[in-house]
């Protein structure tokens, strides 16, 4: 078993890396243009399997089906509601962002308010990538792999700790040469290539759980067996006590999630390199239909583990792996762990890219060096991605012993997630904010986010209101801040944004329609299941 397992994971793995090495060896990435986005060439197909292979790694895979253990569907809310973000992105933020013809998004805001603002915020991205974001990916990565494949018996090795810091060492090396010497284009390739076989194994793991359910009777009749067994986890209107109550999916929820698929320079990248203004809205539109199938894979195997193996001690998040381990046939087990490893890599080299293209145009070109040429800023991004890597492998073991790792997640990115959006939403929206009220905005919101969060004397504030209506709360008075700044002692001339002319900004026609049904899906799944 363990053999065809592992044979079936190397051929995938394999076949990933050829043929990602075949479509993009002849590229030129000796320029910034090239090595940050693609020659700014990507049609939606790449655009879209990109965006989904980004988001979907196993702190997603695990970390939200470990969510739907304990609380059900509710916690669907992080990818339905993803989808509204994604039109908003799609209809609203994108057009402006490529009109600007921007690399990176403090590029944009260096535009907008100037180099303070553009420097503050890269130090933000850069210290939330490398110390929050990376690490994690890596971790559950690590802890998802130990389950689907049975690492123990497959390798021999019997310490957990000595496993763990292995396994991590492994994915990150080989997502840090996809990243480091492939650039954005063979990421956009390899991730396209996976996301395919991680929608495959997604639906095959609901298939054969169901099964598992009822015995071999069949997905239908495991179906009923699971809801009529477990009602109250198909309830979408999540309840007080749970991770994500109904009332925060206006508030926090969706402020999150705004900023996740908007402004989360990690993933709007790909988005920049679109080839026009349509193929990037087809791109990210695609996106969010997809999306909608997220409870299917994300959500619906996290319930399954529950009826399994609430009763036998599996911890949260290590349930989804050991559901893929127990209910897919062995070749299976290889296959789909391979399009995880792939997810884990995509995710992993795509915050990596994100994370020195930020260090490199941002600091180093920006600030540091402003004569450099474009072949010494890919150098130096390549160097920095290294140092990068190796600290990030080495802080993810440490992340052992976390509760609810997307929880965790979650938390950890409301503290820079909320002040950063607030400061790109008013440059947009206004002509006349100024310098420093974007300054102070980045400044207060993070810090009181992570002092409420962290430090014992101010945490009793999240004893009288949910922390997701308090991130809410703190974005509507960042918003407040910067706009009384904004009458008392506003720029001396309005803001005019430049159309710079680097792609053709022609709108996709079906874009409104598009959006529209969108819209309606969302709302429609929600009444399904109140």
């Amino acid at each position: 078993m363990h053999a065809l397992t592992l044979i079936s994971f190397v051929f995938f793995t394999g076949l990933v890396a050829l043929l990602t090495w075949w479509w993009t060896h002849r590229d030129d990435t000796s320029h910034s243009t090239g090595y940050f986005l693609a020659g700014r060439s990507l049609t939606f197909p790449l655009i879209a399997g990109s965006l989904l292979m980004t988001n979907l790694s196993t702190e997603q895979m695990v970390g939200l089906n470990g969510a739907a253990f304990t609380d059900g569907l509710s916690v669907m809310a992080w990818e339905v509601m993803a989808v509204i973000a994604m039109v908003v992105m799609a209809m609203f933020f994108l057009p402006r962002f490529l009109k600007s013809g921007i690399t990176t998004l403090p590029e944009l805001l260096a535009l907008r308010y100037g180099r303070s603002t553009e420097l503050i915020t890269n130090l933000i991205f850069l210290f939330a990538y490398a110390v929050i974001l990376l690490p994690i990916i890596l971790y559950s990565g690590a802890i998802g792999l130990k389950g689907m494949l049975d690492l123990p018996t497959l390798t021999g090795i019997t310490s957990p700790n000595a496993l763990l810091w292995i396994t991590i060492w492994v994915v990150g090396i080989i997502g840090s040469i996809y990243a480091l010497f492939g650039g954005m284009r063979s990421i956009a390739i390899s991730d396209t290539l996976n996301g395919v076989g991680l929608l495959i194994g997604g639906m095959l793991i609901v298939y054969f759980g169901l099964n598992a359910v009822s015995d071999g009777q069949g997905v239908m009749a495991g179906w009923d067996t699971l809801t009529a067994a477990n009602p109250e986890k198909f309830n979408s209107m999540g309840s007080d006590d749970q991770s994500v109550p109904f009332s925060t999916l206006f508030t926090g929820v969706m402020i999150i999630n705004f900023f996740y698929w908007c402004t989360n320079q990690q993933i709007i990248q790909r988005t920049f390199a679109a080839k026009t203004l349509a193929e990037g809205q087809k791109g990210v539109l695609l996106t969010g239909a997809l999306k909608l199938l997220g409870p299917l894979y994300l959500v619906i195997p996290g319930i399954i583990a529950y009826h399994l193996y609430a009763s036998s001690g599996v911890k949260a998040d290590s349930a989804y792996g050991q559901l893929v381990f127990d209910v897919l046939p062995a070749p299976l087990t290889g296959f789909f762990a391979a399009a995880m490893v792939g997810a884990i890599l995509s995710s992993f080299n795509s915050a990596l890219n994100a994370t020195t293209t930020l260090f490199s145009t941002g600091i180093y070109k920006a600030h540091l060096r402003p004569n450099a040429t474009d072949a010494e800023v890919v150098k130096i991004s390549k160097g920095f991605g290294w140092v990068l890597a190796i600290s990030s492998m080495t802080l993810a073991p440490l992340l052992a012993g976390q509760e609810s790792l997307f929880g965790y997640l979650q938390k950890m990115n409301a503290i820079y997630f909320i002040p950063i959006f607030a400061v790109v939403l008013m440059g947009l929206l206004t002509r006349r904010v100024p310098t420093v009220a974007a300054n102070l905005a980045l400044f207060i919101g993070c810090i009181v986010i992570g002092v409420v969060y962290f430090v014992p004397a101010f945490s009793g504030v999240l004893e009288n209101i949910h922390e997701f209506h308090f991130v809410g709360l703190v974005f509507v008075l960042l918003i407040a801040m910067m706009l009384i700044i904004g009458k008392l002692a506003p720029r001396d001339e309005p803001w005019v944004q430049q159309d710079v002319g680097a792609i053709d900004m022609t709108p996709w026609k079906g874009a409104k329609v598009c959006a529209l049904i969108l819209v309606v899906l969302v709302i429609a799944i929600y009444l399904a299941f109140i």
